[in-house]
């Protein structure tokens, strides 16, 4: 029977014991490092109005002392999460438009982690939001919640719509205004080059008065034929 030297395994024993506590306590802290920053990295939307007005309206109290103080209408908090909903399509556009980028710039090192965390976190933060507003459609209404996207996409298409159209006729009236200042200006060259381009027309040129003296060509035969010569005849 072979005896075992426990003295000889302390040391090793030590040194993985204290290797995995370093590795831990590393691991810990770097976890919660990478946390607080992300924590501390800006949110990549802004503050959701829509849904901080629905919750006011939502958990608003009757004042003290009131007798009869006025309850919010039901149509009226349905208007309003409706409004959230709205605007939940609108950052859910936002975020399907930006994934494909931010993922390609990504795998070619154009942008850091910085901006993957931002953009995961507020993927995630919309997941969460769409099942909130379905949970609070539900209450509502039941079954709602089925619906609420739909009526909220054809609303937001709308208001895009609008949006876009206003913007073309604003465009229109611009275009138009410049139109017609190049006409005028255009319309103002070609007049300019008209005037400019009129020459004074000769008149035809008068017969020759008679004190004027005619160059006659001597190689050329005269117009009027000489009288033929008389041929001597034979004595």
């Amino acid at each position: 029977m072979f005896s075992i030297n426990w003295l000889s395994l302390v040391l090793p024993f030590s040194y993985v014991v204290v290797l995995g506590g370093a590795l831990m306590s590393f691991s810990t802290i770097y976890r919660k490092r990478k946390a607080a920053e992300s924590a501390n990295l800006e949110p990549w939307f802004g503050p959701h109005l829509q849904r901080n007005i629905y919750l006011s309206l939502l958990h608003m109290e009757p004042e003290e002392g009131a007798e009869k103080s006025p309850k919010i209408p039901e149509s009226v908090i349905r208007a309003a999460l409706l409004r959230r909903a709205v605007e939940d399509i609108h950052r859910i556009i936002q975020i399907r438009t930006a994934k494909a980028a931010c993922s390609s710039l990504l795998q070619r090192g154009s942008v850091g982690d910085d901006l993957w965390q931002r953009f995961s976190r507020a993927e995630k933060e919309m997941e969460e939001e769409l099942r909130d507003v379905v949970m609070e459609a539900n209450a509502l209404a039941p079954g709602w919640g089925q619906t609420i996207f739909q009526s909220a996409n054809e609303i937001a298409a709308n208001t895009m719509l609008r949006k876009r159209l206003d913007e073309i006729q604003a465009q229109t009236e611009s275009e138009k205004q410049w139109w017609e200042k190049r006409r005028a200006q255009i319309q103002k060259e070609f007049m300019s080059e008209l005037d400019g381009g009129e020459k004074p027309v000769s008149k035809a040129p008068s017969a020759a008065s008679e004190d004027e003296p005619v160059l006659v060509d001597q190689n050329t035969p005269s117009a009027t034929p000489s009288a033929p010569k008389k041929k001597k005849g034979k004595k």
